[in-house]
């Protein structure tokens, strides 16, 4: 299931696979949230295929959530939450 709120045409997309009460998920989609990004959230909670095809798009990486920015695939919350602290979340989501 897909839920999406419309990114301008200046930024990259983000897209964030997840499950619905995955702590990690929710803490990285309140970051994106804080910094008003528009993202489209996949909820594969359950969805065996679904998980395959996140885990063939994010190089075999099977936790939850996995985050692309344009299309690049970031990692989790972790890694989020480090090119946050570095200042390069910012480049990355103004597609520099």
């Amino acid at each position: 299931m897909a839920a999406s709120s419309a990114p301008s045409s200046a930024s990259p997309s983000v897209e964030i696979y997840t499950w619905r009460f995955c702590p990690f998920c929710m803490r990285a989609k309140a970051l994106l949230e804080r910094k008003g990004v528009a993202y489209t959230e996949y909820a594969i909670d359950g969805d065996d295929a679904a998980r395959a095809a996140m885990a063939d798009r994010a190089g075999g990486r099977t936790s939850l959530p996995q985050i692309f920015i344009a299309d690049q695939g970031i990692g989790g919350c972790d890694e989020l939450h480090g090119l946050e602290r570095t200042g390069r979340l910012n480049s990355l989501l103004q597609g520099a």
